[in-house]
């Protein structure tokens, strides 16, 4: 069974980043991974790509072929793609059974919200027993203006009704988010999306107009109480690998490495008569994947002390880490050259 996402969002949320980062987090881990883009405008892809939906139209030839304009051409490549998605199943077979399978969208973000094509692919690759969750993501700067963030409530809350599928919101380049002001609250109030009330005075003074409609829409996405936000930081390890926990959580995967997958590097390795000790306790695992989240990024209250609060004493702390690591790293390579060096004396004397 495979599992993977379906990454969508405005252009600029950083879709082919979060990707590219993906690809670099699950090669680490030995874990296979195959991306697919399905944006046919995409013309500098940054990982490596599986499928590309270039091979079978690209914008620009939509575009000429019809006399569309961008957004049309955009939507009539994916309808295109929805009435050949044969040439799509028969590449995603081609693919290792294993592979965590990304789908790379475009960033319109009609073709997650109202516009059914992409939705109907991803039925028909539900039906294909492909195990899917939707994640979203939102340029984190929007939190800190009222009108912006509560405009980003309901593109998610949209998102989250039209594809039906297990979503996980992200804020985006929550590491940057100190470059566009300070926040009227705590991050915590902006990812648990709390009582939005509280929104009413800042709201009103940028759009007194329509003060009464902004909180009419405020009660709407409070009474849904579907959305929710986790952060990401693509160029922080921690945060990636909480932001996959929390994914296969919601996907219900449980990932064990095959019999034939080489030991992680600097543990220890286990005695040949206790090896029926280190297989996996199924039990166990989908206990523990069903249980709650733990880890450093686990808490927004640690990523607001990483990203806002303490964000220069952190690198301070990180720079420092880095230098001992290499210069442990560099003490390896120089008693690992002494000890050539010397077998190598101890040879020409015998």
């Amino acid at each position: 069974m495979p599992f993977g996402e379906v990454v969508c969002g405005s252009p600029g949320s950083g879709k082919s980043t979060y990707c590219y980062g993906k690809h670099q987090l699950f090669t680490a881990l030995n874990r296979p991974i195959s991306i697919v883009n399905l944006d046919p405008a995409n013309e500098n892809i940054p990982y490596p790509c599986a499928i590309d939906i270039s091979s079978l139209i690209t914008l620009d030839d939509a575009m000429s072929a019809h006399g569309l304009g961008p957004n049309g051409g955009m939507l009539y490549c994916m309808e295109y793609l929805e009435e050949n998605y044969d040439w799509l199943e028969e590449r995603l077979s081609e693919l290792d059974r294993d592979s965590y399978i990304l789908f790379d969208l475009p960033g319109q973000v009609e073709l997650s919200t109202n516009h059914d094509s992409v939705k109907n692919i991803i039925h028909k690759l539900m039906k294909g027993s492909f195990r899917l969750a939707a994640v979203h993501l939102c340029d984190a700067h929007y939190v800190t203006d009222a009108s912006k963030y509560v405009s980003v409530l309901m593109l998610s809350l949209r998102a989250m009704l039209h594809l039906e599928l297990p979503h996980i919101n992200v804020l985006s380049k929550i590491d940057l988010i100190r470059q566009y002001g300070d926040l009227d609250f705590n991050l915590e109030f902006y990812t648990e999306v709390q009582d939005l009330s509280y929104l009413e005075n800042s709201l009103s003074s940028s759009s007194p107009r329509f003060a009464a409609l902004n909180m009419a829409i405020c009660s709407l996405i409070e009474d849904f109480g579907l959305v929710g936000f986790e952060t990401l930081a693509v160029e922080d390890k921690e945060s990636m690998l909480h932001l996959t926990r929390v994914i296969d959580k919601a996907t219900g995967c449980v990932f064990v490495p095959p019999p034939s997958a080489p030991q992680p590097p600097g543990t220890i390795e286990s005695p040949s008569d206790s090896s029926a000790t280190r297989r996996p306790n199924m039990h166990a695992l989908f206990s523990t994947a069903a249980g709650p989240i733990h880890g450093t990024r686990s808490d927004v209250r640690d990523v607001q002390e990483r990203w806002v609060d303490a964000r220069e004493e952190w690198d301070d702390w990180e720079r420092a880490e880095w230098r001992r690591e290499g210069q442990a790293v560099q003490a390896q390579k120089e008693v690992a050259k002494k000890s050539r060096i010397r077998d190598r004396g101890m040879n020409a004397m015998t």
